[in-house]
């Protein structure tokens, strides 16, 4: 049974357009194995358009570059690069072309579609056009959504300023043995089925090898990594992507000389506990035990 998987980037072939200017290039799916992730990256063109549907599942979202405006049935939204959300099972939503450029964004299904009962998805009426609005993260009404800077990444320039585009104190930083956490979509955002989050490693940044009882996706952004997935090692960069199951022994190094970034996403969300398993804890004991 395969338990992880990677894609590197110049071996996913770009899907063409439909007739409506939009795409999506799969990169964990219902047939590598995974139960509860379906993670890809969509592009819409400028005069390209989704109609309105919905979905029984949960989808995340992440604008990697360009503007995009998402309806949904309270308004409508210009979404751009570094803009973030959550759309809950059920809601009705489109996607309209913006800009002068093409849309692209990552986005992350839980639990994954199914082939067999159409993907998941179903046609709605049209929601009536209205003229977007940028996001606003301290509006509450606008708390589906969230912005992410590369400057909050850096523990040593943390500021008002930057606080002031997250949606709360749940975003503050989460800095540990050269690792930084900034949350992005989680329960306090409204997600239930799903998490996703940045990750950048410093030059020095190591995780040891271990596991979880949830699926995680890397989708590399930034510099070079050493991944081990079950044994297996490979060099990884921007625009890779790699997907462990549950079970799977994983780790990372930064290979390189400057920083180490990537968006994460798990699935189902962690439990309270005993989310992670590592390698060395039960390799001491069994060492503990023999002598």
């Amino acid at each position: 049974m395969t338990r992880h998987l990677v894609r590197r980037s110049a071996d996913v072939p770009e899907p063409q357009y439909d007739r409506l200017g939009y795409r999506r290039r799969t990169l964990v799916g219902e047939d590598d194995g995974s139960v509860h992730t379906g993670f890809g990256l969509c592009e819409l063109r400028p005069d390209g358009g989704v109609p309105a549907h919905v979905h029984s599942y949960e989808e995340s979202f992440h604008i990697l570059d360009g503007t995009v405006i998402l309806d949904l049935p309270e308004g409508s939204y210009l979404l751009e690069e570094g803009d973030y959300g959550i759309l809950p099972t059920g809601v009705p939503h489109a996607w309209r072309g913006a800009g002068d450029t093409p849309a692209r964004w990552a986005d992350m299904l839980a639990p994954v579609p199914r082939a067999r009962y159409g993907f998941d998805t179903q046609a709605v009426r049209d929601l009536p056009p209205r003229t977007p609005v940028r996001i606003d993260v301290r509006d509450p009404r606008t708390r589906l959504f969230g912005h992410f800077e590369a400057a909050q990444m850096d523990p040593g320039k943390q500021s008002q300023d930057l606080l002031a585009v997250s949606a709360s104190m749940r975003t503050a930083l989460l800095v540990y043995s050269g690792i930084t956490v900034k949350m992005m979509v989680d329960s306090d955002l409204g997600a239930v089925a799903s998490t996703m989050f940045m990750v950048q490693y410093a030059p020095d940044g190591v995780a040891g090898t271990h596991d979880h009882p949830f699926e995680e996706t890397y989708l590399f952004l930034e510099g070079e990594a050493d991944a081990t997935f079950d044994g297996e090692t490979y060099r990884l960069g921007p625009g890779d992507c790699a997907w462990a199951g549950a079970g799977c022994v994983h780790g990372f190094a930064n290979a390189g000389q400057g920083p180490l970034r990537w968006l994460e996403t798990q699935a189902p969300q962690p439990p309270p506990r005993h989310s992670y398993r590592f390698t060395r804890d039960w390799d001491y004991l069994r060492e503990a035990l023999e002598s």
